[in-house]
């Protein structure tokens, strides 16, 4: 008994720890398996003793919140789900009822409220008894309607989530990879619970609704011409969903279910798993009938009404070889588990992301030991458990690129390795990258790893070693997979490249956030004056559209430092700048914002179009907003979710003629 009671007060707070991370800083500190596994055994274990302590994660819902956003308490408080992995379970517990299936959305769940047909207040869910007010955040998700034609009181819960598509399109953005979102869902989170609304406008939030919490007719409904009355909803969770359909609610997708067909459903939403853009960690089944799935009542912690379902994951028994390090741009040094392959999910693995130090230690992780792994969500590779636990050996005390010596750091109670050399070439490797990238100064042949060769043999330290690699010419051409016609295709690709865009060479120097669009916007601003630009102070940089105080901060940074300044003024004797005319024609858009969207019929595709509404002074973004000025869409009639965005906020609807009119061109 003292043992199980022992194990119970360790087991607490690494689960409180881990779910505070989750929940409310949005990083993980294990994978979802290793947490599960650790709270069935916490569960077991207090069901074994009969003793529950104080603070257990399984009396709790969510976690403690805590941000400079409004709090409010919910009106009905919200409950975690029940789970289970088995199907058979899953046929018990529906017995001769109907259900509904669903996906088990993995972004933030949110709860809002409509009065007299306008969504009057939005709230996460917290830590289920008090949740963020985030309303003028929830106003910006692309599909939700703002506006419905019930004017009665509606409250709702549903999800906020961003599309695999989405979350890989604002990733590709991010040239720093340290600097990249790990997964959908902490960046859905980061995007709902922002300060600013804007930057939630610019995430491609989406919202879908998963239950009807209430519904109350205005008192004028039934006599109402264009309202919508409340319906008799015939005791069906179905007839709420396809009602909050016809509001212009996107729901969750769901299949009518009962105790003979879930298990084929179950298999048909695992073959969707792939290629469905809404990320998932499961499945939720739902009584159809209301009235009997409330008369179940509730647990502390969860409602008796539905539970979830998660897939059984394939795990296979292997050896570790080795642990990689990996040494990267921010001097963070990643270990990567190597281990002899298996077939995992169809797929043959042999790594695995151990994330950081901390992790090693809680697996006891050691070269040669049994472990197991598998897919999370059935994607990725993690480590399940480490059957030996022979323990942590041999944490490297130099970078494996530069030689450098490493230090553990503690960050966030988290322990990480990292290189201390600030001229380590891993860190500058990621720089250089960005330097002669497509959308900087665009030198072909200057690979990865044609730079990391270059880099490692002292043959490039500065940007404007690229200009003058005739110095190093016949160690160049000695290079194994080099020769004289290899040297002469780069060096004619950097002369080239040194005619060149001030906006370029901006987006080059990778100051944090400045991305090719900002760079444009500050250049056009300070009318092309490089000495005005990095003269400019948080003020100034801040009245420039699209330049708020982090982008502002990361620019003076830049500018302060001498040694940056010394680079570019060393670089800028190299550099030639194409002459930006600035004709009256290219006012003609100052100040408008379009979003482009659909296929284009006289541009070649929508960056071609985008770059032609630059040259004319304007905007182009990603989403409709209040902001918006018109939006391009050769489509004008769809009904296509910017459109009817648009026609919501009065924006017009361009098509492309309609465009080329406006502009003089056509």
């Amino acid at each position: 008994m003292d043992e199980k009671l022992k194990r119970m007060r360790e087991l607490i707070p690494i689960l409180s720890e881990a779910s505070k991370a989750y929940y409310q800083e949005s990083r993980e500190v294990m994978s979802n398996f290793e947490y599960d596994r650790l709270y069935d055994e916490l569960l077991k274990l207090e069901k074994e003793t009969g003793t529950v302590f104080a603070g257990s994660p399984t009396q709790k819902v969510g976690y403690e919140i805590l941000s400079e956003l409004p709090k409010e308490q919910h009106e009905r408080p919200m409950l975690s789900l029940n789970k289970t992995k088995s199907v058979e379970e899953l046929e018990e517990w529906l017995g001769d009822k109907n259900g509904l299936l669903s996906w088990k959305m993995d972004g933030l769940t949110v709860v809002l409220t409509y009065e007299n047909g306008v969504l009057s207040k939005a709230v996460t869910r917290g830590n289920g008894e008090i949740g963020e007010v985030i309303t003028a955040n929830a106003r910006t998700f692309i599909n939700l309607p703002t506006a419905i034609v019930f004017k009665g009181r509606l409250v709702l819960r549903g999800e906020a989530v961003i599309t695999y598509p989405d979350f890989e399109r604002l990733n590709a953005a991010i040239p720093d990879m340290d600097a990249k979102y790990k997964n959908p869902r902490n960046l859905c989170s980061g995007s709902v619970r922002q300060l600013n609304s804007e930057i939630t406008a610019s995430r491609n939030v989406r919202f879908m609704a998963f239950a009807l919490v209430q519904a109350e007719s205005a008192e004028a409904a039934d006599a109402a011409g264009e309202e919508e009355a409340l319906p008799d909803f015939h005791n069906s969770r179905k007839e709420q969903f396809l009602w909050l359909r016809r509001l212009g609610f996107e729901t969750v997708e769901f299949v009518e279910v009962t105790a003979r067909t879930i298990g084929d459903a179950v298999k048909e939403f695992e073959r969707q798993i792939d290629g469905y853009e809404v990320p998932s960690d499961g499945l939720v089944l739902l009584y159809d009938d209301i009235a009997y799935g409330q008369s179940l009542g509730r647990t502390a912690k969860f409602p008796r009404d539905s539970i979830a379902f998660k897939w059984q994951d394939e795990v296979q028994e292997t050896t570790l070889s080795y642990i990689e390090w990996s040494a990267s741009r921010t001097g963070l040094i990643n270990p990567v588990a190597v281990f002899e392959p298996v077939e995992l999910e169809g797929t043959t693995v042999s790594r695995a992301s151990v994330h950081n130090i901390s992790i090693m230690e809680s697996l006891e992780l050691g070269i040669g030991d049994r472990i197991t792994v598998y897919k999370a969500n059935m994607i990725i590779p993690q480590i399940a458990d480490n059957l030996t636990r022979s323990g942590v050996k041999d944490i490297p005390k130099i970078c494996p690129v530069c030689g450098g010596a490493t230090e553990i750091r503690n960050v966030n109670d988290v322990k990480a390795l990292y290189c201390t050399n600030p001229e380590c070439q891993a860190k500058k490797i990621k720089s250089f990258d960005l330097f002669v990238s497509r959308d900087g100064l665009n030198i072909d042949g200057l690979s990865e790893m044609t730079l990391e060769k270059f880099i490692a043999h002292g043959f490039i330290r500065e940007f404007d070693d690229i200009f003058h690699l005739d110095r190093h010419k016949e160690e160049i051409v000695s290079l194994e997979g080099f020769g004289e016609k290899s040297y002469e295709n780069l060096t004619e690709a950097a002369a080239r490249a040194s005619h060149t865009t001030l906006p370029r060479l901006i987006y080059g120097l990778g100051i944090a956030g400045i991305g090719l669009a900002n760079a444009k916007v500050l250049c056009r601003h300070f009318s092309y004056d490089l000495d005005a630009m990095r003269r400019a102070d948080r003020e100034e940089l801040c009245a420039v559209d699209g330049i708020g105080p982090v982008l502002a901060d990361a620019w003076v940074r830049f500018f302060e430092n001498a040694g940056n300044n010394e680079m570019l003024d060393r670089l800028l004797k190299d550099l030639t700048f194409e002459k930006e005319e600035q004709p009256a024609e290219q006012q003609l858009l100052a100040g408008k914002t379009f979003v482009i969207t659909g296929s284009l019929e006289h541009f070649s595709n929508r960056k071609e179009l985008q770059e032609r509404i630059e040259a004319l002074g304007g905007k182009a973004a990603g989403s409709v907003s209040s902001k918006t000025d018109y939006l391009i869409n050769n489509d004008v009639t769809s009904n296509s979710a910017k459109n009817k965005k648009a026609r919501e906020l009065g924006i017009p609807i361009l098509s492309e003629d309609d465009f080329l009119k406006m502009t003089g061109e056509n």
